[in-house]
């Protein structure tokens, strides 16, 4: 898009679907973006739609998959990549607990929004966010951390949970919360958030989400249910019972599959942004 800094010869590859840019916060940290054609740094700003990949790393699948949302609904899509083994050879879930080892990958996204309204020409001040199985990890605490950034939040499957619950220990539960990240859970901008749950109807396999001695288990996953659709009934409750509505899907005939529920996620964000001003 940006032409307006891009030489010409260059400018067909900042609109419709992009490639990696390092981030400039972290160059380690990368994101591509589905552009609409026709939008210029002169139009008004499109809304940003942040869709977060899990342990497999597809961001740019799920860019591509999203193309068409972006054309119909006008928005940008942003899909980050948080490379696998960032600090240790091999490490494959830090990004998914927010912080590891230094990094905090939420302010790290939240660099990457900024960065990425500046150069696209995106609303940054709030936007929508979907995440699947590791991304839906990453989703639901990005959710409790900065609620006031947040448009609408889609959290898909997620293998493990965070309850909004400050009688569990972190990551069990949001207890130490403020301790670990310095910022305080917001109940009321929490309650402020359009909130979508959505799992597979079939997603029903769990060899790798109750791995005892694992390196992403704790003692006591094991108490939020066997299925991932289990885990997630248990995160919703958590929320309801703090006085946050959820909107939940099971999509029939699905199992632990992403590409599967964007229908239904896209079905979400559709209403939503179709209530901007």
């Amino acid at each position: 898009m940006t032409s307006q800094t891009e030489p010409d010869s260059q400018g067909a590859h900042f609109v419709g679907g992009t490639p990696f840019f390092a981030s400039r916060h972290d160059q380690r940290l990368s994101y591509a973006l589905y552009v609409p054609k026709d939008h210029t740094a002169q139009a008004n700003p499109l809304p940003l739609v942040v869709i977060q990949h899990g342990t497999g790393r597809s961001a740019e699948q799920y860019r591509n998959q999203w193309k068409q949302f972006a054309i119909d609904h006008r928005c940008v899509i942003l899909t980050p990549l948080f490379p696998a083994g960032l600090v240790e050879p091999g490490e494959l879930h830090s990004f998914k607990f927010l912080e590891y080892k230094g990094t905090r990958f939420d302010e790290e996204l939240l660099h990457i929004v900024e960065e990425v309204g500046e150069r696209f020409n995106t609303e940054t001040e709030r936007f929508l966010m979907h995440g699947f199985s590791g991304g839906g990890q990453f989703a639901h605490r990005f959710y409790y951390a900065h609620p006031d950034r947040l448009a609408g939040i889609s959290i898909g499957a997620p293998g493990r949970i965070t309850e909004l619950d400050d009688s569990l220990p972190w990551w069990l539960g949001t207890g130490g919360f403020k301790e670990r990240f310095g910022i305080d859970i917001d109940l009321p901008a929490l309650r402020t958030v359009p909130v979508q749950m959505v799992v597979g109807g079939e997603d029903t396999e769990t060899w790798e989400i109750n791995n005892a001695g694992g390196p992403n288990w704790m003692d006591g996953v094991e108490k939020t249910g066997r299925t991932r659709i289990e885990r997630l009934e248990k995160l919703r409750a958590s929320f309801v019972a703090r006085g946050v509505e959820v909107r939940f899907d099971v999509v029939p005939g699905v199992a632990h599959k992403g590409s599967l529920v964007i229908p239904v996620v896209q079905e979400f964000m559709a209403e939503l942004l179709s209530r901007r001003s």
